[in-house]
């Protein structure tokens, strides 16, 4: 089988692609706008892209040439969290992909805790094990788009948040503490599974 994106329609190319690459992290994106209101939402298309110094990257749809209120408040603001999804809260990481009013929270909406970030003003969501607190340093919208493109965020991590449940010495995480999800095509998500070893030469 063989197929030319530039002969297929949009939602034909993302069922393709979200079907491929998989397992995904999910980044759960908190932002603020300008305005004070808080912002949650779900973004798959996401992963840790350096360490030297920490960035994440994640990217976000523009349907019908409009941004996403995630898109929107980093933009204005530079700022945002990355908090990461365990199976205790895939129900309300599922909730805040829904389009609200943009003078709503989907805090409040999901029923979630936003508290203080340290460093920069976008809140955390109390609930999730670990976070990251990031301030944007690049932003690229991808060009020759049919559909209204995507934009690529690019965040340096000035402070992480580890819940000390999932804590083990010389920093690395308990993954049967943690929990983490993942994203696969349609309405189908993973969790850890077996897991097995392979060391480097």
């Amino acid at each position: 089988m063989e197929l030319d994106p530039d002969q297929m329609e949009q939602k034909s190319i993302y069922k393709l692609l979200t079907g491929i690459i998989i397992p995904r992290p999910i980044g759960w994106i908190s932002s603020i706008s300008k305005e004070g209101i808080f912002n949650l939402a779900p973004f798959s298309f996401f992963n840790a892209v350096g360490d030297d110094p920490p960035h994440v990257m994640f990217s976000t749809s523009r349907g019908n040439n409009t941004n996403k209120d995630t898109l929107t408040n980093v933009l204005d603001t530079k700022q945002f969290v990355v908090n990461m999804v365990t199976e205790a809260l895939a129900e309300q990481m599922n909730s805040t992909a829904q389009p609200i009013p943009a003078h709503e929270s989907e805090f409040d909406f999901a029923n979630l805790t936003p508290i203080p970030s340290l460093k920069i003003k976008p809140p955390r969501v109390k609930e999730s094990l670990i976070t990251m607190e990031c301030e944007l340093v690049h932003h690229y919208t991808l060009e020759h788009h049919k559909f209204g493109g995507a934009t690529i965020m690019i965040g340096k991590i000035v402070m992480f948040h580890v819940d000390e449940k999932v804590w083990l010495d010389d920093y690395k995480i308990n993954l049967d503490a943690y929990k983490p999800i993942a994203r696969l095509a349609g309405a189908h998500y993973a969790k850890m599974g077996e897991l097995f070893s392979i060391k480097r030469n």
